[in-house]
């Protein structure tokens, strides 16, 4: 059956191939080369020509620093010549005073008849007119100074408003100021004993423009400090080092001391109720989501001896923190779910505990539920290569519970064992060191870090330095919460009385004095931010090479407060892992502590969000944040925040645009109107042909045509729609060229969101 002619209601608007032609793309892809050649040869004809302006600007400046030595010079002659012509006429004033002295002398001898009677008199006058003279004479030589004073300022001041400069004719104190790899302004202002805003100025006239906590390279430094008049001291940023390691001292022998025990696994295989039920202390409900947030040190008397325990928490994220406790432990003691088995998180921690070379001893816990399979367990740690004593290897396995308490007694007493075979020493004398376990920011008692003592005695009033912070012990307090006068060795403390939070796994030591800890912290703090300004600038540089033909990059912004450091440097190298080519995680500004009014204004200043983790917005910070209406969030769990970020992020992402054929129709007749062109005479063979959809024209199986159905008749009607089977006339919009036995595919386009 031939589909019949309806010419009478068909639309005939033309529209553009969405298709671009084989010859267009060409065409755009060399226009896009031409446009990359034109820029680059721009930035070199912009790069020659700035190099050429900053000679020109070299050479004014040194011609205006030659005019200015030359003004200040004739200033300073000026004023030398001012105070010459001072002193003469002082002299001459005083000896005119001494002279008419003289003349009323002889005056008095001349009267003869008078002298015998008023000899005295005559003495008398004599002294006082001499008391006067002198009395002028002292007036006028102290007021001399301030009147050459005055002439100078006034020579100065007229040299000034010549563009001239100033020099007081005094001699400038030189010091000798050491220089390492690099500094910052601040602090080198402090060394020269100059004000900041003075070595910012000799910066400015050296073409640098910086900040009081920027950091400058040693060659900077350098021109400053010869710049300003002072000598140069050039030392190697590991000499203090080596100074601070030969001024550690060590007295008496090593004495046993109790073994540091590092407690890890995965997820909820029961860490931390292991502990609990160890130190009989009820802080599991403590913990949200079932993971520790950030490494607890507790110290424990048991029946079999002390042993000190870290509970490094077991998320994927807190990889770091981990490694950091691995290395700063004696034992491992692995936890490992009978019911759960071998996870993840299992396998890194065994990488961790060998990569620390330090002995492993497996808690297979939770075996009191129904379905524990410890056998399971031993299977699947043995393929990794951690082989059951009874097998043949050389780690312990117990099997525990930590709900009954079951194999607990087994468990210390298999870590006392081993840490008698192992002989843990240490010298309980002379001066302390160890790590940094954890830091934090308290409110009423600023810096707070948990240190783990490894050699020696730490007391109150020792001088501490721990990475980039240093400070005098002011108070040490136990885990139990007791404030203690010192901490040997494995014994962990709360240490209070630093100017900052140390990062977690910094080492600490006791120095001699504050002058010694404040360089060393000054040089560490200095060189840290030299190597973040470099990896900055780096990462900049790759990301603008890595984006050069394609779209830019979506970042999302962030302000991140946490409340400890641990979690801070954990959430932030979790953050820099989530995203793709396409999409970003930047974290502007990052700390630990509340978040402050500086933190909401620098989120709206650079359209960021601010995430607080474990801590909460200040009052003033909160009536800010309200009144822009700032997105803050707040998480307690680690996971639901890096959840929440790779959501924002997937939705941040392009949609993919995917295609569903709705219908199909098989061109059978093909009619021409003399007023709406040709019409095709089809069959619906599959699905539904819906009118104003997307189509395609298909030929011996191939795409020839791609637009729209521009119209969909049956008989004389207009339809918006044929089902499978019927016939149909279909105009399509802006194509004349549709043949018997082509088909006709209707498609229907929809956005879906992407994953990360």
């Amino acid at each position: 059956t031939k589909a019949k002619k309806s010419d009478s209601q068909l639309d005939d608007k033309p529209k553009e191939s969405a298709v671009p032609s084989q010859l267009t793309l060409e065409k755009e892809k060399i226009r896009a080369e031409e446009e990359t050649r034109r820029k680059a040869e721009g930035e070199i004809r912009r790069k020659k020509a700035q190099r050429q302006e900053e000679t020109r600007l070299k050479k004014e400046e040194e011609r205006q620093r030659e005019e200015q030595q030359k003004q200040a010079r004739l200033a300073e002659e000026a004023a030398r010549k001012a105070e010459l012509e001072e002193k003469e006429r002082i002299q001459r004033e005083a000896e005119e005073v001494r002279a008419r002295a003289e003349a009323e002398a002889i005056a008095t001898e001349k009267s003869g008849a008078k002298r015998s009677r008023d000899e005295k008199g005559a003495k008398q006058r004599g002294r006082t007119l001499e008391g006067k003279a002198l009395g002028r004479r002292r007036s006028q030589e102290k007021n001399q100074s301030s009147l050459g004073l005055r002439r100078r300022r006034k020579a100065a001041l007229e040299v000034e408003k010549q563009g001239g400069e100033f020099s007081r004719p005094v001699q400038k104190i030189v010091r000798e100021v050491e220089v390492s790899d690099a500094i910052t302004v601040g602090e080198l202002a402090r060394r020269m004993s100059v004000k900041a805003g003075e070595v910012i100025k000799a910066l400015m006239d050296m073409g640098e423009m910086v900040t009081i906590n920027q950091t400058i390279d040693q060659d900077t430094a350098v021109l400053v400090i010869e710049e300003m008049g002072h000598k140069v001291k050039l030392v190697a940023s590991d000499r203090m080092e080596e100074e601070l390691v030969l001024s550690q001292k060590t007295e008496g022998e090593p004495e046993p001391r109790p073994p540091v025990v590092t407690v890890m696994g995965h997820v909820d295989h029961g860490k931390t109720s292991l502990l609990d039920y160890i130190r009989s202390a009820h802080v599991v409900s403590e913990e949200q989501g079932g993971i520790t947030q950030h490494i607890g040190a507790y110290h424990v008397t048991t029946k079999q001896g002390a042993i000190t325990f870290l509970d490094t928490p077991g998320h994927a994220a807190f990889s770091a923190m981990r490694a950091r406790g691995a290395n700063a432990t004696d034992i491992v003691i692995l936890v490992c779910a009978a019911d759960d088995g071998v996870m993840p998180q299992t396998q890194e921690a065994v990488q961790h505990a060998q990569a620390a070379s330090v002995q492993m001893i497996v808690a297979v816990n939770k075996i009191d539920l129904d379905g524990a399979d410890p056998d399971r367990v031993r299977t699947e740690l043995n393929s990794i290569g951690v082989t059951p004593e009874e097998w043949g290897g050389d780690t312990q396995f117990v099997n525990v519970s930590a709900t009954t308490g079951e194999g607990i007694d087994d468990l210390l007493s298999a870590i006392v064992l081993l840490s008698e075979v192992e002989e843990f020493t240490a010298v309980r004398q002379g001066t302390a060191q160890g790590v940094v376990i954890e830091s934090r920011l308290d409110r009423g008692r600023g810096p707070v870090a948990t240190v783990l003592v490894q050699q020696g005695t730490l007391a109150r009033g020792d001088v501490v330095l721990a990475g980039e912070y240093f400070g005098r012990v002011r108070s040490l307090v136990s885990d139990q919460g007791k404030v203690v006068s010192e901490a040997g060795p494995s014994i962990p403390v709360e240490v209070l009385g630093l100017n900052g939070a140390p990062v977690a796994g910094d080492m600490f030591n006791v120095t001699v004095d504050e002058r010694q800890a404040r360089q060393l912290a000054s040089a560490r703090a200095t060189k840290y931010q030299h190597k973040i300004t470099s990896m900055r600038q780096s990462s900049r540089l790759e990301n603008m090479f890595a984006n050069l033909g394609k779209g830019e990059k979506r970042i999302l912004k962030l302000i991140l407060k946490t409340d400890v450091r641990g979690s801070l440097e954990a959430i932030t190298e979790a953050c820099i892992t989530i995203g793709n080519e396409e999409v970003g995680v930047q974290v502007l500004g990052s700390g630990v502590g509340g978040i402050t009014e500086s933190d909401v204004n620098m989120a709206l200043t650079y359209d960021a969000m601010i995430f607080g983790f474990n801590v909460r917005l200040e009052k003033s910070a909160k009536v800010v944040a309200e009144q822009n209406s700032l997105d803050v969030r707040y998480y307690s769990v680690i996971y639901e925040l890096l959840d929440d970020i790779k959501k924002i992020l997937e939705d941040m992402m392009i949609p993919e645009v995917r295609e569903e054929i709705v219908g199909t129709a098989e061109v059978r007749d093909v009619f021409h109107s003399p007023r709406f062109g040709q019409i095709a005479g089809c069959r619906v063979v599959e699905g539904t042909v819906f009118r104003h959809k997307k189509i395609r024209v298909l030929r011996d199986s191939t795409v020839i045509y791609e637009g729209e159905l521009e119209s969909l008749r049956r008989f004389k009607d207009d339809v918006s729609e044929v089902r499978n089977g019927l016939e149909c006339g279909i105009g399509v919009r802006n194509y004349n060229d549709v043949r018997e036995g082509d088909r006709i595919e209707v498609f229907d386009s929809r956005e879906v969101a992407r994953a990360l």
